[in-house]
């Protein structure tokens, strides 16, 4: 699948920024210890999506509503870039979608990770110590999984790279065939 449209040389080079930034996001979340990070407004948007996500699944049960945030965090960005490729076949779009999608496994693996722990500080300002736990400590203890915490935090963590990696990769592939595409519309 190809994007329809031809982009132009500005377009191709604002992206190629926008790829550089994403892939030094990528290496810095990638080399820090995990979750100590921020991107500013893209956490916010997350949290957004996150909240809604609870409330989203509320009907289906404590479980479902537990699982819901994050599920919905996580899910928000695989819409957008099924919309994407579908709807605009927009396969930069899609990258930077599936990118983002990435960098939510990565922002949710220290909320699995602390599961047993409870010290990561809430939205309230108290850590799941001082308030009756979080999320994932409900979800993992209903599984039995809450042992393996930090080792689905890890692998969540691990996983998000990944994505992000991939959609780096990706990403590069479109702009080099559109900048090729570029190349073939010159008659020099």
């Amino acid at each position: 699948m190809d994007d329809d449209e031809p982009v132009g040389p500005v377009s191709i080079g604002a992206r190629a920024l926008v790829l550089a930034a994403l892939a030094y996001w990528t290496w810095q979340m990638a080399t820090e210890p995990m979750g100590w990070y921020s991107l500013g407004l893209v956490d916010m948007a997350n949290l957004v999506f996150h909240e809604g996500g609870h409330i989203l699944f509320l009907p289906l049960g404590s479980f479902m509503t537990s699982l819901g945030g994050s599920l919905t965090q996580f899910l928000i960005p695989l819409v957008c870039m099924a919309t994407f490729i579908v709807k605009t076949r927009d396969l930069y779009a899609a990258a930077v979608a599936l990118w983002w999608a990435g960098e939510n496994l990565v922002d949710i693996a220290p909320y699995v990770a602390d599961a047993r722990a409870l010290q990561l500080v809430l939205l309230g300002g108290h850590t799941g110590s001082e308030v009756e736990g979080h999320d994932w400590e409900a979800i993992l203890g209903a599984l039995g999984w809450l042992p393996y915490d930090v080792a689905l935090g890890r692998g969540c963590f691990r996983a998000g790279v990944l994505v992000m990696t991939g959609a780096i990769v990706w990403g590069g592939w479109v702009l080099r065939r559109q900048y090729a595409a570029l190349g073939a519309d010159r008659p020099f």
